[in-house]
């Protein structure tokens, strides 16, 4: 039995776009039957043909249409009391049965009526052609979902007096219950996912429209068509290879990326890890190249508003670093080695070096987007009120006192504090602080020209940081889409504030690359966060710049990492498991290429097939592969996530500024001190 992702206890809803998307799925999942002598895919009417004839193309075999009807409980009909199959094959569900006290007779006049009915749809939907021979073959039963699973075990008990060698039951969504049970029964079960908790079968698509009979009719002749001297059809890694764009260390041409980049002002650019060396230098050098040559004016990272502007002051010729590693000096919060690293070492060097031959506006800038920095942030604001109004930083000191409760910068000291009731709630203070700097703020911005101009947007930045984090730590304690939310529009507002204050400084849009792990850049209505209501970055920018972002992805199959067992534990180099069957990055690498790009927008094979469902992996700063699975990968219809993807087959481990003798010796593999 192989239950698809039996282990998962968050699989969300709505992960198919349609059951012809689902059958694709499934097809992949069947992957092993491709070829074999002997196989027939039954798909049960009418739901189940739609998903079928995708299985019977994908791997090449007949199909055929098993009609199966529900017996529903009169006045109930919607409540299944059973099912009924050709051959007169009865399941019923005695717990209903005797539950509502169903007579025999009452049962026995729904299963004539059915069963009229199961003939004539039989007729209308094979004609004068006789049903697949299924004696001594492999029968692979496909339905559209099952819930109770009594109309697969009627399928299943008269396939079965049709003397099959083998029989499958694959379905794209069910409760891992029935699936279970259903094993006991057949030779395989695949169930693609297992939806916890399980509502109902349409929960798991975007479009659960019903299949008309004439639908049925149709696929049933198309897949005869294809099967009688049709061109065969290409298989996925056909699909996938002759759409795959060559990369160098994992950057493109030029003419590669400024095509696929376009016109757009915002440029989106993942990473599958925070701790992958070639995720963070083939991104460095796409964006060196969108400055050079396009007239990108700010990167804009997943790191802390004041850590990063120390680093903008110094690429900018303004601050008071001497060198890049000394800018980077401020990224000390866990985890360091996210920015406070060899490639981004390089990256600030050069563009100092840049901006150097420019003129002061036209140079480019460093920026943060997150909202992590509670206490530094407060103590920015007041700095900055101490040189242009040291009454307004008296208050600022007042205001911003509240938070003195709670420990150093542990934001989340404060925020258990306030939503226990345990500590003073400082949401009006800081709102308050804010609104004071915002009314003001042509007054403080007057006397210093542009670089008042950037110092009060700094300010204001980080009174607008106090203000989300004050919220973000408070809402931490009440769910995490609450909070994963609140950071990623604050994320989504502080960009957008970028790029109008770098636009009005130039008089000309302004064009922006983003750097951040691909769960916040990806679209998250395309992934299963968006089931659960999660929004990021990513889909906030597509939504207010439809046609002018861009969003690029990167993925692994296996290497190394820079990561942690926990939060807060020291960076490891860690070995990065091979992807799980079922995930973009297991197809990506059975392509055979050691690197490539598929640009989505412009691939339609590649495109339609990956806009399916399937597993992607996600490594954050903690790694932890003994519970991989759960902790680490999504379902999501990659398509629709990004506009382009980057993929690597074989990544190393980022290396960090301050490097451990834990790091250098790295992790001993699972196979020591045999090696295999």
């Amino acid at each position: 039995m192989r239950l698809r992702d039996r282990e998962a206890r968050l699989m969300t809803d709505r992960l198919f776009s349609d059951r012809r998307d689902a059958g694709r799925v499934l097809a992949g999942l069947l992957g092993h039957y491709r070829g074999l002598p002997g196989v027939v895919v039954l798909g049960l009417a009418r739901g189940g043909v739609p998903v079928a004839y995708e299985v019977a193309i994908g791997l090449g075999h007949p199909l055929d249409v098993f009609p199966v009807r529900k017996l529903g409980t009169p006045g109930r009909e919607e409540l299944a009391m059973g099912a009924i199959a050709g051959g007169g094959v009865i399941v019923l569900d005695e717990d209903v049965v005797r539950g509502l006290g169903l007579r025999s007779d009452t049962v026995r006049q729904v299963a004539e009526r059915e069963s009229r009915e199961l003939a004539r749809r039989e007729r209308a939907y094979r004609g004068d052609t006789p049903a697949a021979d299924l004696r001594g073959k492999t029968v692979i039963v496909v339905d559209d979902g099952l819930a109770t699973g009594a109309t697969m075990r009627a399928a299943v008990r008269a396939v079965r007096q049709r003397e099959p060698a083998k029989i499958v039951v694959a379905v794209p969504a069910a409760p891992e219950s029935t699936c279970q049970e259903l094993s006991t029964l057949v030779g395989e079960v695949v169930c693609a996912t297992t939806p916890t908790p399980f509502f109902s079968v349409g929960e798991s698509y975007w479009n659960f429209a019903q299949t008309a009979d004439e639908e049925v009719r149709r696929l049933l002749r198309a897949a005869a068509s294809a099967r009688a001297g049709a061109p065969p059809v290409r298989t996925d890694l056909a699909i996938l290879r002759s759409e795959l764009v060559p990369v160098r260390d994992g950057v493109p041409s030029d003419e590669v990326l400024f095509d696929t980049v376009g016109d757009a002002r915002f440029v989106l650019i993942g990473e599958a890890s925070h701790g992958t060396h070639e995720f963070y230098a083939a991104r460095a050098r796409m964006t060196r190249r969108l400055i050079e040559e396009k007239g990108f004016v700010a990167v804009a990272v997943e790191a802390d508003w004041p850590d990063a502007y120390r680093v903008n002051r110094y690429v900018r010729g303004r601050g008071d670093d001497a060198t890049a590693e000394e800018a980077l000096a401020g990224f000390r919060r866990f985890p360091a080695w996210m920015w406070r690293n060899a490639d981004v070492l390089e990256f600030a060097g050069w563009l100092r070096e840049h901006n150097e031959r420019l003129d002061e506006r036209a140079r480019a800038g460093f920026y943060g987007l997150d909202l992590y920095s509670l206490h530094r942030s407060a103590d920015e604001v007041v700095a900055y009120l101490e040189k242009v109004d040291p009454g307004a930083a008296a208050r600022a000191r007042d205001r911003y006192s509240c938070f003195d409760h709670s420990d150093g910068d542990d934001g989340q000291a404060y925020g258990f504090a306030a939503a226990f009731g345990a500590g003073e709630s400082c949401e009006r203070r800081v709102i308050d602080q804010l609104v004071d700097l915002q009314r003001n703020a042509l007054r403080y911005q007057r006397a210093q020209g542009l670089l008042g101009e950037d110092e009060f947007f700094h300010a204001e930045r980080n009174a607008a940081v106090v203000a989300a984090a004050e919220r973000y730590y408070r809402t931490m304690f009440g769910g995490r889409v609450s909070s994963w939310n609140l950071r990623d529009r604050h994320m989504a507002d502080t960009l957008f504030a970028l790029s109008e204050h770098l636009g009005w400084q130039r008089g000309e849009p302004a064009r922006i690359v983003v750097w951040a792990h691909n769960s916040h850049l990806g679209d998250s209505r395309a992934t299963e966060m968006g089931a659960r209501g999660e929004l990021n970055l990513g889909r906030l920018v597509r939504e207010h710049n439809r046609g002018d972002c861009r969003l690029i992805g990167f993925t692994t199959f296996a290497g190394t990492v820079t990561a942690a067992d926990d939060w807060g534990r020291p960076a490891e180099r860690k070995i990065v498991r091979p992807a799980l069957p079922g995930s973009v990055e297991e197809l990506f690498h059975e392509a055979g290429h050691k690197e490539f790009l598929v640009v989505l927008t412009r691939s339609a094979g590649a495109a339609d097939l990956l806009r399916g469902a399937r597993l992607e992996r996600a490594i954050g700063v903690v790694y932890r592969p003994g519970t991989e699975r759960q902790s680490h990968y999504f379902q999501t219809r990659l398509s629709d996530q990004f506009d382009a993807v980057i993929h690597i087959d074989e990544t190393g481990a980022l290396e960090p500024l301050e490097c451990t003798a834990r790091w250098e010796r790295g992790e001993v593999p699972e196979t020591y001190p045999v090696a295999v």
